[in-house]
């Protein structure tokens, strides 16, 4: 296996002009020595939107696919992902600078970890950020703990599921990003707390933009029915997960 992080990120054309802030975050990060990231940007549909705003950089990879919603691009994305560790990147946010070698280093030092996560701060679009109440205690998060909190938070997970990084095997394992239409990396979130130990940091790794073009901020995202839906297929997952008793293997 390539000593490489794959950073997946999903982009539809409204949110492709971002991309530019995105690249500047991950070409800020430094990593250990023999250590590299390949960008792999999937684009939800097929227009000419995106692709001007892609860089031209030989660790960057853009592909296009017919549109199924941003999970369904991230796990399209999977095929071509020859690393060790994924990270998302969604195309409107910002990784912090150490954000990567904070991820790999709390995953390369302990094999019963699957995942990480790291503090987020949403940055509002007059430019000022604000961060969310309640955060974990740094270190490791048994299993089962992200669903309690998620359950007892109103449908609200403890860590940011926008700031994942996994081994590449575990997300492959699971399927990827679970096939809704939203809450598809929260889905992944509660799998991935049903089979394996995770982390979190608490120092700031991911700066999440909220604007007006953002699919979390449209009307069906909340719609009553769609919801409940959402949250019931994605705690039932988790659930039979952790009574399957499957883990990472250590």
């Amino acid at each position: 296996m390539h000593r490489r992080i794959t950073v997946v990120t999903a982009v539809h054309a409204p949110s492709a002009p971002f991309l530019r802030d995105a690249y500047a975050s991950l070409c800020a990060q430094e990593l250990p020595a023999g250590w590299e990231w390949h960008w792999l940007i999937q684009e939800d549909g097929r227009t000419d939107a995106v692709a001007p705003c892609v860089p031209d950089d030989s660790r960057v990879t853009f592909r296009q696919g017919r549109p199924g919603g941003p999970g369904v691009a991230r796990t399209l994305a999977l095929a071509y992902a020859d690393g060790a560790y994924v990270k998302v990147l969604d195309a409107d946010d910002r990784l912090t600078p150490g954000a990567l070698a904070r991820d790999l280093a709390a995953l390369e030092a302990d094999r019963t970890l699957g995942w990480a996560t790291s503090r987020a701060l949403d940055i509002l679009p007059d430019g000022s950020t604000v961060g969310f109440p309640g955060d974990p205690a740094p270190g490791p998060i048994e299993r089962g703990t992200v669903l309690a909190a998620w359950k007892a938070r109103d449908f609200r997970a403890p860590v940011h599921p926008a700031s994942l990084f996994v081994r590449r095997e575990l997300l492959l394992a699971l399927g990827g990003w679970m096939a809704l239409p939203a809450s598809e990396d929260t889905g992944l979130l509660l799998a991935l707390d049903a089979v394996s130990r995770g982390w979190f940091t608490a120092e700031t790794g991911l700066l999440y933009r909220k604007w007006d073009g953002q699919a979390t901020g449209q009307a069906a995202h909340v719609d009553p029915a769609e919801r409940t839906a959402r949250m019931a297929v994605a705690e039932a997952r988790a659930r039979a997960l952790a009574e399957l008793r499957w883990e990472i293997p250590t």
